[in-house]
């Protein structure tokens, strides 16, 4: 009867394995369309542990009774260190942690980099912006502008900045981070344990699979350009528990990092190439990073609607506004200029109180094996 013992110490090593294995990026693990099954493990781990234990304790006996008693207690201490080394250490919301304290700085205040990349969301009355360096290590920050909550998120191996209303049937939810699928991170609610994939907002997994969170409007911009834009506006300082975490990712924001899952390819239309992904009347369409860089502004069309897409004199902010048909405009000084001669600000604000200001359309900077994973309809410019 020994032999249950090893096969239940085996057995809860493989689970505990498995477990992990098809939500975190190990060799293999995030090709496969394995969702369901890696749910499946951790919805049911109670009776995988139940099992696993009840082997274990048939086979205890008979296996210290043997001469060598080391050799039980051995497997037993190493199964419990492993399994600790799984839940304690490869788990991802042990790894990533999100902020202890959250503060805010003026525009007077700020002491940072004005080639800071961040990420910027806000309301009529308060933009606020999360530098992207510190968002790839917490993956969400939770913070509340004017009354309503916001869930900004940050998944580096997709280089996707989202920003989600953390409402689930018109109650606040509390989230964490679980894993990744599809090299994109997911997150956990509290309540049903639905994993929810942040590139898209959907419920992947669980009771409320279909289901989407709201996306609120976030735009991606260098520190320089958001306070030029939004005098007024604050940015997040670094959490001070944090600070040797962010040290090492100062170069993700730039396209230096030389980690293999979050490095950047400089050539076009590769798997970590990055591509501007645009989504207008359900119809999405990628743009090569380095054409928008050479050509500085484009003027396209995506499902019926005529678009201009920009990119800032800083060669970071970008952004993407309707335009009417006929409209084509010049960009200099990161001033927008129609041939009507009407003038607009980066933000698409009217210089001129006879004309309305430009309405912004949902953009995306991510690397391109992200956007055509999570829109595989996408089309491609040109």
């Amino acid at each position: 009867m020994k032999i249950l013992f090893y096969f239940g110490l085996g057995f809860l090593l493989v689970f505990e394995f498995l477990k992990i294995y098809f939500i975190m990026p190990f060799p293999g693990s995030q090709q496969w369309d394995s969702i369901d099954f890696a749910y499946f493990l951790h919805r049911y781990k109670a009776v995988f542990w139940t099992v696993a234990l009840i082997l274990t304790g048939i086979g205890f006996k008979p296996a210290i009774l043997g001469s060598k008693k080391w050799i039980p207690f051995g497997c037993l201490i190493l199964t419990v260190g492993l399994i600790g080394f799984f839940n304690f250490k490869m788990a991802a919301d042990a790894m990533f942690k999100e902020p202890e304290s959250l503060t805010f700085e003026t525009k007077d205040e700020f002491t940072g980099s004005d080639s800071m990349l961040v990420v910027v969301t806000g309301d009529e009355f308060v933009s606020k912006a999360y530098p992207v360096r510190y968002l790839v290590y917490h993956h969400q920050v939770r913070d509340v502008i004017g009354s309503d909550p916001v869930m900004v998120t940050y998944c580096s191996v997709c280089r996707t900045g989202r920003v989600f209303s953390p409402y689930i049937n018109g109650k606040e939810e509390s989230f964490r981070l679980v894993g990744m699928d599809y090299f994109n991170a997911m997150f956990e609610d509290s309540q049903t344990g639905s994993w929810w994939q942040q590139a898209t907002g959907e419920a992947i997994a669980g009771p409320l699979k279909g289901q989407k969170l709201e996306e609120l409007e976030a735009l991606q911009m260098s520190a320089y350009t958001f306070f030029r834009s939004y005098p007024n506006g604050l940015i997040m300082e670094p959490d001070p528990a944090f600070l040797s975490s962010y040290d090492s990712l100062g170069k993700y924001e730039l396209g230096k990092s030389e980690s293999k899952l979050t490095g950047t390819d400089p050539f076009s239309w590769n798997e970590k190439s990055w591509v501007i992904g645009i989504i207008l009347d359900g119809k999405s369409k990628a743009y090569d990073w380095n054409a928008l860089k050479e050509k500085r502004i484009i003027h396209d069309e995506i499902g019926g609607e005529s678009i201009v897409l920009l990119l800032s004199s800083d060669s970071q902010s970008f952004v993407v506004f309707k335009r009417r048909a006929t409209d084509f405009f010049t960009w200099k000084n990161d001033i927008l200029t129609s041939d009507l001669g009407e003038t607009y600000s980066y933000t698409g604000k009217s210089q001129d109180l006879n004309y309305p200001d430009l309405e912004r359309v949902p953009a995306y900077q991510e690397f391109w094996h992200s956007w055509r994973t999570f829109r595989p309809n996408s089309t491609k410019y040109p």
